[in-house]
């Protein structure tokens, strides 16, 4: 089984890229198990908490390190990355010689209500993972218009075709964590 931590940008609770999340855990392949890492204990970064992290730090590095791979789920606010995925890579970068990034597998999704879906801010993130020594899958990229009208009672999407391509981005994230990934 590979275990891929959720990173979800967003602390709101009706948040989109919530509801995508959780979509994504029913379309999963069966060879992935997706848990979301905790993002909201996280203090801003401040490199003078270092010396002893807080514990929301520690729960969020533990998710991490203990995944196979990561899955950033990611809104986009003014045309950029929000300051709570900013915010979690920069604390899973920390300290110095304890890079939760480094060697892991990670892929982007973000959804919005506009058009372009998540397209600035996943190219943001996308110039961020290498440098934080991610492994980043290049294909397939998915900026997915979320439609409340595309939902069901239960938040099942109700089109098949979404429901496919997303499908079909897990499957294809599960084999690149196979083919790259190195740790578990």
């Amino acid at each position: 089984m590979l275990d891929v931590a959720v990173v979800v940008g967003s602390l709101r609770r009706d948040s989109i890229n919530r509801k995508l999340a959780s979509v994504l855990t029913t379309l999963r392949p069966e060879r992935l198990t997706l848990r979301q890492a905790p993002v909201d204990g996280l203090p801003l970064y401040n490199q003078d908490l270092e010396a002893e992290l807080p514990a929301g730090v520690l729960a969020f590095k533990e998710a991490i390190d203990t995944a196979r791979g990561v899955l950033f789920v990611t809104p986009e606010y003014n045309r950029g990355l929000p300051a709570v995925t900013k915010n979690a890579v920069d604390w899973g970068s920390r300290p110095r010689g304890k890079n939760s990034w480094a060697g892991k597998p990670i892929a982007i999704v973000g959804a919005s209500d506009g058009r372009l879906g998540t397209a600035s801010a996943q190219a943001h993130l996308r110039s961020i993972v290498p440098a934080i020594g991610g492994l980043l899958m290049g294909t397939p990229e998915v900026y997915f218009q979320w439609k409340p009208d595309g939902v069901d009672e239960n938040g099942a999407l109700t089109d098949p075709k979404s429901n496919e391509l997303l499908g079909k981005f897990l499957d294809r994230f599960a084999d690149w964590i196979e083919r790259v990934g190195t740790n578990g």
